[in-house]
């Protein structure tokens, strides 16, 4: 079957052992189901796996992605939860310390067809196409549980978005407009920020530039070059949120005088449970909020996609289809 997989490794040039060609069918084992995809979107966990982060050696090739919309076994439309479990696990997913994401331990929704637990399959809201179906499952869920989950946030509630562009950041910026937020995003550029107020976002400021008011909470996936501005932002008792570290995580100055003296709470948030992705669909369904896709495009021009990301060159979600 068609398929985008990683062959080899390279941290300076995680292109490099990107392939698209042909792979054998997934196995499925007893309990699991076939999905065949639709749509699937990128995310930055697929260029850290051409780096070697996440896989071994032994592993590759394997196919790339997380996130997939498509047809199942039945002839249903679904959405593929990614994190998969362990088969005795119940409760919230992410919480499993033997979870993993499809394309880690199993191959991954970059190809004709997809092998995944059955309870890890939900119906796709027929308002949503296949194509803003299949940014949910990573990002999308990220957000959610980022802002409600595990910030607890409420109409009302003032959040600050750090460093509006990426998939992640614009569903924060979409979902926290949406559910009755007062949303503040940042950008180093100004177009992105342009964006940001067009897709939700009340105020935009440069990159580290000092707040007018001090937020409830910050949603954080930069790391080290926004942590101190993140910290700084928050009124007391507030709560900062984090679930990435794209511009690396060392910290020269991690805040704990502020942290303690204020008395911030700092979450960590990974991913999302079934229970999330489930709330994610009905929010969209009940607000009519949509995925923001940057482009779409077909799975065999699958590096452009991947250049595009490592380049920076991204708002919103970019998603291959079948």
């Amino acid at each position: 079957m068609f398929a985008v997989y990683a062959d080899k490794f390279s941290k300076d040039d995680p292109l490099a052992g990107l392939v698209v060609g042909e792979r054998p069918e997934p196995e499925v084992p007893e309990g699991w189901t076939t999905v065949t995809v639709k749509a699937s979107s990128l995310n930055h966990h697929d260029l850290w796996s051409l780096r070697g982060v996440g896989l071994r050696e032994e592993q590759l090739p394997m196919i790339l992605g997380c996130d997939a919309a498509g047809i199942d076994e039945d002839g249903n439309e679904v959405v593929v939860h990614a994190v998969v479990s362990s088969p005795d696990w119940s409760g919230d997913d992410t919480l499993d310390p033997k979870r993993s994401l499809l394309s880690e331990k199993h191959p991954g929704t970059f190809a004709d067809k997809v092998a995944v637990p059955r309870r890890n399959v939900l119906a796709k809201p027929a308002s949503l196409s296949f194509e803003e179906a299949a940014c949910l499952p990573t990002a999308w869920l990220t957000a959610y549980r980022m802002l409600f989950t595990q910030g607890g946030l409420k109409a009302g509630d003032t959040v600050l978005v750090q460093g509006a562009g990426g998939g992640v950041a614009t569903a924060l910026i979409t979902l926290g407009r949406a559910a009755g937020l007062r949303v503040l995003a940042t950008s180093r550029d100004e177009q992105k920020r342009k964006r940001a107020l067009e897709i939700g976002a009340h105020e935009t400021f440069e990159s580290g530039e000092r707040l007018p008011v001090k937020v409830d909470a910050v949603m954080e996936t930069v790391g080290k070059a926004t942590w101190s501005h993140s910290i700084r932002s928050l009124r007391p008792g507030g709560t900062i949120v984090t679930s990435g570290t794209t511009s690396g995580p060392d910290v020269g100055d991690a805040g704990l005088t502020r942290i303690f003296f204020l008395q911030l709470r700092v979450i960590g948030s990974t991913m999302g449970s079934r229970a999330d992705l489930a709330g994610l669909v009905s929010l969209l369904d009940a607000t009519g909020a949509r995925p923001l896709i940057d482009r779409t495009l077909p799975m065999d021009q699958a590096r452009d996609g991947f250049a595009a990301m490592a380049g920076g060159d991204v708002f919103g979600k970019i998603v291959f289809t079948r």
